[in-house]
Order: C-alpha cells, then sequence, then structure tokens
C-alpha cells in the first residue's frame, strides 16, 4: 500500500471516530480501530524514514561518484603525462644512440647500398643472418659441414658465391672479411682415408680456411680476409644434442668497416703497430 493510499487510509479512521463518537460503538470494535490507526501510523512513519535514507543513500552514492570521476581524470592526466615522458626518454635514446652509431661508425661505416643487398641475401637464405649493429656490420652464416671434415656441404657454394659478388663491388673495395671457424665439442673420429685434424682447433681453422678459399675463387681478394679458428669454445648451442651440435659446427664471416680495430691488420691499430 502506498504512503497516500495509507494516511488516506488513516484519515478515514478518523472520521469514522468522530462519526462513532456520536453513536454507541462496542468498545471492542473501538480498540481495534484505534490499534489498527496506531498501526498505519507506525508504517507512515517507516516509511518516511527508509525514503530519507534512500535520499542520504543517493546523496552518498552522488558524491562517490563524483569522487571516482575526479579521481578517473587525475589519471588519465597522469597517464597522459607518463605517455609524454615516455615518448621524451624513447627520443633520448634514440638520439643517444645516433649519436653513438656516429661516433663508431664515423671512420668508415658500410655503405648503405652494400648492407642492403647482404640483408636482402638473408632473407633469402635461411641459414643467412645479417646484423647491421655497431660499427661491426656482422654477416652470420651457418656454414654446416659433417662431422671431421671441412667440405662444405652442397648449397653453401651458392650462399657464399652471391655474397662474395656483393661484396665485389666497387662501393665495398674497402671492407674487409674475417671469417672464423667453429666446432662442436665432440672428439674428431678417426676416419680412414679423410684427412685428419689432431684438435677441434685444426679443424676449425681448415673450415674457416675453405669459405675464405671458395669466397677468394668468386672473386675477393686474399688482402681483404682474414682466417681464424676457435674450436669449439665459442659455441652457440650447448652441445646437448646432435642438433644442437649441428648447430656450433659452422663458419661465420664478419664485415668490417676498413678502419675497425682488428688484431693483425696493422693499420687499423697503428698505436700498437
Amino acid at each position: 500500500m502506498s504512503l497516500v493510499a495509507r494516511i488516506l487510509q488513516g484519515a478515514a479512521l478518523g472520521a469514522l471516530l468522530v462519526t462513532f463518537a456520536g453513536c454507541v460503538v462496542p468498545r471492542s470494535q473501538l480498540e481495534a480501530v484505534r490499534v489498527q490507526n496506531r498501526s498505519l501510523t507506525e508504517q507512515n512513519r517507516a516509511q518516511l524514514a527508509e525514503i530519507e535514507n534512500l535520499r542520504v543513500h543517493g546523496r552518498n552514492t552522488e558524491d562517490q561518484l563524483k569522487r571516482a570521476e575526479e579521481e578517473l581524470a587525475l589519471l588519465e592526466d597522469r597517464a597522459g603525462l607518463d605517455d609524454k615522458q615516455l615518448a621524451n626518454f624513447r627520443r633520448e635514446r634514440d638520439e643517444l644512440h645516433k649519436q653513438f652509431m656516429g661516433l663508431v661508425n664515423g671512420r668508415g661505416a658500410m655503405p648503405g647500398e652494400i648492407g642492403g643487398r647482404l640483408a636482402e641475401i638473408s632473407q633469402r637464405y635461411p641459414a643467412l643472418q645479417f646484423d647491421p649493429r655497431s660499427g661491426v656490420a656482422k654477416l652470420d652464416t651457418d656454414i654446416l659441414f659433417d662431422s671431421g671434415k671441412d667440405d662444405l656441404k652442397p648449397g653453401a657454394e651458392k650462399v657464399l658465391a652471391e655474397v662474395a659478388q656483393v661484396l665485389a663491388a666497387p662501393e665495398a673495395a674497402d671492407l674487409r672479411v674475417m671469417v672464423v671457424g667453429h666446432t662442436d665439442d665432440r672428439q674428431i673420429l678417426k676416419t680412414p682415408g679423410a684427412e685428419q685434424f689432431a684438435t677441434n682447433f685444426d679443424l676449425s681453422a681448415a673450415r674457416a680456411l675453405t669459405v675464405a678459399k671458395e669466397l677468394r675463387g668468386a672473386g675477393i681478394k686474399p688482402e681483404r680476409m682474414g682466417v681464424a679458428g676457435f674450436g669449439a669454445y665459442q659455441p652457440i648451442a650447448p652441445n646437448a644434442s646432435a642438433a644442437d651440435r649441428h648447430k656450433n659446427r659452422r663458419v661465420e664471416l664478419f664485415v668490417l668497416a676498413p678502419d675497425v680495430p682488428v688484431v693483425g691488420w696493422t693499420e687499423t691499430m697503428p698505436t700498437i703497430y
């Protein structure tokens, strides 16, 4: 029953009492009317209190919503500020990196055209990786050999021929090539009728020399090349499985700008030689 209906009902009961006052009404009936009237009055008071509580709760909820909106706006402002700071930090980092690269490459960086062509070759050959970072432009190639042998596997000659064609271009004439051999950590098996290598150092150096000869035959002048062997002491995988050992049996080609210091090239380290 609504508040208005109950108020009207109470008024009707009051009028009934007045009407009954002019006539004789049984006491029990009069007492029942009074009890009902008191009950309706209490219900009205309870509903009025409930309405007031709802109003207070509504005002509190509205205040909380307002504070939440203010806090959200503050967080959005802070997030926007953080984004701006992060963007500034990134710009500063990029600028410092450019300055550093300028210092490193100032002594003769790899020509952009050569780097682009080497990158294009690496995209066509999954076994080939090209990393132009820092002053030493590095061409990593997994030139894999059979166990204990220094003969290139089929397909390696084609990759090396394309690399040599790029490095033989006039704009790359000043670049140097360091050929470095690596092996896995297994002891070299003695195979009847095959060339024997005393240690993995010997095998890695022989593999590097094989690649250097292939590059020389493809047009790279020998005075531009150096050869080194690291044996099993620079693995790129843990030698824990056949697949890992297969990765470690490789030759790497480092393409270097002419003034990058390299031990053995006396003109790149005038303060020592």
